[in-house]
């Protein structure tokens, strides 16, 4: 397999980024289009192609200094138990910008074995976070 990875987001299937989010993630069933537009527009974007075509995406949201959460860890189901999602996401905590935040965060709910490989624990003070969750936001649109 002769992957590239790449923060180029040019080069990003958005439509394919929607399709899934929209239809088979679990946790964005039903986004809009122009929300994945905005969302990558505002967010550090990394990539993994296979001769020109995606098939791996995830993004950042941070201030590139103190903060960042990983967010939308896609690959593909063709390409899934070949190591895409460890490649990947080590390219993410290497970035310059990212390597020396001081609270990165993630939500899962199947993959915590892949995020733990790479330094992810449980919250470690989970008495002081508080979130505003609406999961129903996409269906109200």
């Amino acid at each position: 397999m002769d992957i590239e990875f790449s923060q180029d987001k040019s080069r990003l299937d958005v439509s394919k980024i929607h399709s899934f989010l929209c239809m088979e993630s679990s946790w964005a069933k039903g986004i809009p289009l122009e929300t994945v537009h905005t969302a990558i527009d505002n967010s550090l974007c990394f990539a993994a192609f296979e001769n020109g075509e995606q098939i791996a995406f995830c993004r950042v949201i941070s201030d590139m200094a103190t903060f960042a959460n990983l967010v939308d860890v896609i690959v593909w189901p063709d390409y899934r138990g070949q190591g895409l999602a460890a490649a990947l996401l080590e390219r993410v905590i290497e970035h310059p910008s990212l390597k020396q935040v001081r609270r990165f965060t993630l939500a899962t709910s199947n993959a915590h074995g892949l995020y733990k490989k790479l330094g992810f624990t449980p919250l470690s003070k989970p008495d002081t976070f508080m979130e505003r969750y609406r999961a129903d936001i996409y269906s109200r649109l």
